[in-house]
């Protein structure tokens, strides 16, 4: 049973103790000399996050798939990160995946209790096939949600890589975990309150696992996202300005490569090179 008393995402933060009485002005500074303790928190984590991106990475380049999973604000960063990684790096949304408990329902309103559901997150793995291939990326601030427990056994029993995201260094995830990290952001400013500073340092280290194991998988060119979608008049400028700026040529001839390699960006810069 877990202590939530002696977890710091629920302790008292004495320095917002009369939040409610001050300016609006001294408010928003106050939120902001909080959030600056944050990328300090992830800082002293960089190690055990780019043993992480390693072990995603070789995850992916071995036909694995990645599942991120929680409850509440951090399962709604956890769906945030994986789908973005579809319009970014080109990859198949069977291959980069969120699951929330509670279901997509849940992502929109809040289902609370399927937080103390250990099946919640499970059945959505196993009609997924999760197998020893894949890596579950469980994420939960306080590292109570029964949910995200429930998955990190399912996990290990079919033979996965094993991720814990949290912010608490007496998480009961850690022992679940083949691999951890942990970002002690302290106190929240409205106490308990973890979609604030706790949530921030999650989609920090979301985006750094993302980010990390898409380069090392090849999904980038340079620092273009040379496997983006583009799906709008934004994107396709975007492409467009990639290519002429990656190969040199001229927009006329790179708007010409994209069209004829099925707005494949990647595809039109290396018929570009392999021409020049």
């Amino acid at each position: 049973m877990t202590d939530f008393s002696k977890l710091t995402t629920e302790s008292y933060n004495k320095d917002t103790s009369e939040i409610d009485k001050m300016t609006t002005i001294d408010i928003v500074r106050t939120i902001n000399d909080e959030d600056k303790k944050v990328a300090f928190a992830v800082e002293k984590a960089l190690n055990d996050i780019a043993a992480c991106v390693d072990v995603i990475a070789s995850a992916l380049e071995s036909g694995g798939n990645i599942y991120y999973c929680g409850a509440g604000t951090s399962g709604r960063l956890g769906v945030l990160d994986a789908s973005e990684c579809v319009p970014t790096y080109g990859v198949s949304d069977k291959r980069v995946v969120g699951l929330m408990a509670g279901g997509y329902e849940a992502l929109y309103s809040s289902v609370e209790s399927a937080e103390d559901d250990p099946e919640s997150i499970v059945s959505q793995l196993m009609e997924r096939g999760f197998c020893e291939k894949d890596v579950l990326i469980a994420i939960s601030a306080s590292g109570s949600a029964n949910c995200v427990k429930g998955a990190l056994k399912y996990a290990t029993e079919r033979g996965g890589e094993t991720i814990c995201v949290t912010c608490n260094p007496n998480s009961d995830l850690i022992p679940l975990a083949k691999m951890h990290i942990v970002a002690e952001v302290g106190a929240e400013v409205i106490t308990g309150s973890t979609r604030m500073k706790a949530g921030t340092a999650q989609k920090m280290i979301l985006n750094m696992l993302s980010t990390g194991a898409m380069i090392k998988y090849g999904r980038v060119r340079g620092n273009y996202m040379a496997y983006m979608i583009p799906s709008n008049k934004k994107l396709v400028d975007r492409a467009i300005r990639m290519i002429c700026s990656k190969t040199g040529c001229p927009r006329e001839r790179a708007e010409y490569e994209l069209k004829s390699h099925g707005n494949r960006i990647y595809e039109a810069i290396d018929a570009i090179e392999n021409n020049q």
